[in-house]
C-alpha cells in the first residue's frame, strides 16, 4: 500500500503507479466517510485502513498534481532524528562510531511536501538525505524482533541543516538548526514494507541519495546503517512510548556539504533532488 496527501487530503495511490506520475483516489470520498481526510488521523486506525485498501476500487483513480502533494505526516506528535547512523558519515564528521543511537528532535513546523521552494536562512544550509520511518502501532519496550510490526511504512526525507544555527552554542543545537520552515521535506509517498517486498525490494537494504543541480553528492544503502529501523524502534521505545504517526529520521550517509573540502553549501537557485529506491523523489529549489 502507498499513501500520500493531495492538498492536505489523504490519498491512496493506485497499485503500480509511477511515484513521479502518481494516480490515486481520495480516501475519505472513496470510503464513504469511513476514514477522515486528515492524513495524520489515519495512523491510529492503520490496520483498518490497510484492510479497506486491499479491496478498494480504483475505477475513479485520477492523475495527481505532484506539486500539490504534502507531507504524509503533517503533524506528528513526536519526531526523532538519528545522528551518525552511517559509518562513512561518522567518519567524515570526525566522530567515533556511536554505541547507542544519537537522538535529537526536529520540529513539526518544519515539515513540508516533496516538491517546492525552500527559503535559505542566513547560515550555511546543508543537505542530508534520509530514510524516514513512520510508526503505525505504538508501544513501549518493543522488542527489536517485533520492530517492523510497529512501522506503518517508509518514506523519504531531507534533514536540511543551517550549520551556523546548529553550532551557535555549546553543545550544538541540532533541533533548532534543522527546523527552519521547509527544512523537513518528506514524501512523495508512504510505502508499506510488504509493498516493497512485493516489488522485489528489501526494506532493510534500500538505496538512496541526492543530487545538487544534477551532480550526485550522496549515495548509500540503508543496510549500512549502524542501527537498523527495527533496532531504532526498540532503542527509542525502551525509553519513550511511541505513538501512531510518530516519525523517525534514520540518519544520513556520507557526502554532506560540510564534509567536503572546501565545504559546500546550498545557494539561491540551487535544485536539490533526493531519491530512494521504491519510494520516489523529492525536489527542492532554494530561494533567498
Amino acid at each position: 500500500m502507498r499513501i500520500t496527501t493531495v492538498s492536505g487530503r489523504l490519498t491512496l495511490l493506485e497499485p503500480g503507479t509511477d511515484p513521479d506520475e502518481p494516480r490515486g483516489i481520495d480516501v475519505a470520498d472513496a470510503s464513504g466517510g469511513r476514514f477522515d481526510a486528515d492524513p495524520q488521523a489515519v495512523y491510529a486506525r492503520w490496520d483498518e485502513l490497510r484492510a479497506w485498501a486491499a479491496a478498494a476500487s480504483f475505477t475513479s483513480a485520477a492523475p495527481l498534481d505532484p506539486t500539490a502533494l504534502g507531507p504524509v505526516t503533517p503533524r506528528p506528535t513526536q519526531v526523532f532524528a538519528i545522528g551518525l547512523n552511517y559509518r562513512d558519515h561518522a567518519a567524515e564528521s570526525g566522530f567515533e562510531l556511536p554505541n547507542e543511537p544519537v537522538v535529537f528532535t526536529k520540529y513539526a513546523s518544519s515539515f513540508t511536501g516533496p516538491r517546492g521552494d525552500v527559503r535559505l536562512t542566513g547560515g550555511n544550509v546543508d543537505w542530508e538525505v534520509e530514510l524516514v520511518a513512520v510508526i503505525g502501532a505504538g508501544g513501549h519496550r518493543v522488542a527489536e524482533a517485533d520492530g517492523w510490526d510497529h512501522v506503518a511504512g517508509l518514506t523519504l526525507g531531507q534533514d536540511l541543516s543551517d550549520r551556523v544555527a546548529q553550532f551557535a552554542a555549546p553543545p550544538p543545537q541540532f533541533g533548532m538548526g534543522k527546523s527552519f520552515p521547509g527544512f523537513s521535506p518528506v514524501g512523495p509517498a508512504l510505502v508499506t514494507t510488504d509493498e516493497l517486498r512485493a516489488d522485489g525490494i528489501d526494506p532493510d537494504d534500500l538505496e538512496l541519495g541526492c543530487l545538487v543541480n544534477g551532480e550526485s553528492v550522496q549515495k548509500g544503502r540503508t543496510s549500512a546503517m549502524i542501527f537498523s529501523v527495527p533496532a531504532l524502534v526498540a532503542k527509542l521505545s525502551a525509553i519513550v512510548t511511541l505513538l501512531p504517526g510518530d516519525v523517525i529520521f534514520t540518519g544520513t550517509p556520507s557526502g554532506i556539504g560540510a564534509g567536503m573540502t572546501p565545504p559546500r553549501f546550498l545557494a539561491e537557485g540551487d535544485e536539490l533532488t533526493s531519491w530512494c529506491t521504491g519510494i520516489g523523489h523529492l525536489r527542492q529549489r532554494f530561494v533567498s
